[in-house]
């Protein structure tokens, strides 16, 4: 009697396994995605540039028809699990066949059609919008991604190497507030993928072939994001750092940055160069 039952007890414990499992995966989900891991939101960020809020507002308007469907074939199956089982019928009892019902096959085949297409369209207009060169832009940055960092090249020439670490942050890439700037996108030696979920979706680093985004940040702050591409033995390093600076805060960072690229020499230098040049000295007068 014991042996017979502990038989059933493991029987149905296996059977609690997998929704355990699976209602495990849900909770951690949930808790991750309110979580601030590092700045960076993983699941719902809080988009602070036009076409973050725009790819936001396309994944929650993809979901919302999705979870319709998912809902509505749970329930289908499980009210035929209930509706047709075995214990509750009599002997012999087949249920009823629907095989060869044109109309019913007719109507499941279109109808994930129509939803699939329904959203591949509308995703394809919404990402048009958001990952096409733009031409009114108020500045341009090339974002070049190597194995393992980001390089950004300004307009002006001043240049930020973001190289990748665990250590700590990386060096951020500055933008100034109220700015729409136009982001080009290229790779030097594999393919990298620029991902800040705040500000753009994922964005491609090609070798050879140019993508584009851009962003419009209106609030001082720090967003994280992370190569989203496997990219070699340093994927993990390859961290992003964008800080969005006032307009005033921004021209001191710039003009720093130019400093540094173009030092002026110092007058104790200048004095000694003008100390080591030979002086003029007299000519011989010819003898007769």
């Amino acid at each position: 009697m014991q042996f017979g039952a502990s038989i059933y007890f493991t029987h149905v414990s296996r059977g609690w396994r997998a929704p355990l499992a699976i209602a495990g995966l849900l909770a951690g989900a949930f808790l991750l995605s309110s979580c601030d891991l590092g700045g960076l939101h993983p699941i719902f960020p809080v988009p602070v540039s036009p076409n973050g809020q725009d790819i936001y507002n396309t994944y929650i308007g993809i979901s919302y028809p999705a979870i319709a469907v998912f809902l509505g074939v749970e329930i289908a199956l499980l009210w035929v699990v209930f509706r047709y089982r075995r214990s509750v019928q009599p002997p012999g009892y087949v249920p009823p066949q629907v095989h060869g019902h044109t109309g019913l096959e007719v109507a499941w085949t279109i109808a994930p059609l129509v939803v699939v297409l329904t959203i591949a369209g509308y995703s394809f207009v919404e990402l048009q919008k958001d990952f096409q060169p733009i031409s009114n832009q108020q500045m341009t940055v090339v974002v070049s991604g190597h194995q393992f960092g980001w390089t950004y090249t300004y307009e002006n020439g001043v240049v930020v190497h973001q190289e990748g670490t665990l250590a700590g942050d990386v060096t951020p890439f500055v933008v100034p507030t109220h700015t729409l700037v136009k982001l080009q996108f290229e790779g030097t030696d594999v393919i990298h993928s620029w991902w800040v979920p705040a500000i753009s979706g994922k964005t491609d680093a090609v070798p050879g072939y140019d993508n584009f985004s851009w962003l419009k940040i209106d609030q001082p702050g720090k967003w994280h994001g992370e190569c989203a591409e496997l990219c070699g033995v340093g994927h993990a390093t390859m961290q992003i750092i964008v800080q969005a600076m006032d307009q005033a805060d921004y021209d001191n960072w710039m003009k720093q940055q130019r400093a540094a690229l173009n030092p002026s020499p110092s007058p104790s230098s200048a004095s000694g160069a003008r100390t080591a040049s030979p002086s003029a000295s007299p000519s011989p007068s010819p003898t007769k």
